[in-house]
């Protein structure tokens, strides 16, 4: 998965993410479009920390990362929808969904750069 390759899929799976969230837990919004625009807005933020932190060193600390940059989000951006209500577990639970979906993306990412050096 090369470098753009993975920001499309962030985009795709972020708000996918979301709107699972938004259904299984105490996190609400009034249109279906406001957890879309959330998804893309963890998902931006999580590739920007990717480049940051990512290194097969610090796959750990990435991902640590992701998660307390996720919940923040998800905690202080949902109350400005009009009609977005969530509560801190909701926030943590889904912060730990998209966590979830981090995992293999990072790995494939660490893979790519070891085979950008090798070649």
């Amino acid at each position: 998965m090369r470098t753009i390759g993975n920001l499309i899929a962030k985009l795709i799976i972020c708000p996918i993410a979301v709107v699972i969230a938004w259904f299984l837990f105490p996190i609400d919004f009034a249109y279906f479009y406001q957890p879309i625009i959330l998804g893309v807005v963890l998902a931006i933020v999580g590739r920007v920390m990717e480049r940051m932190l990512l290194r097969r060193e610090t796959m750990t600390l990435a991902l640590i990362a992701d998660f307390v940059a996720a919940a923040a989000l998800v905690y202080f951006i949902t109350p400005f929808f009009v009609g977005g209500e969530v509560t801190f577990w909701g926030a943590v639970l889904t912060a730990l969904l998209i966590g979830l979906t981090e995992i293999p993306q990072h790995r494939a990412l660490v893979k790519d750069k070891r085979e950008e050096v090798i070649a």
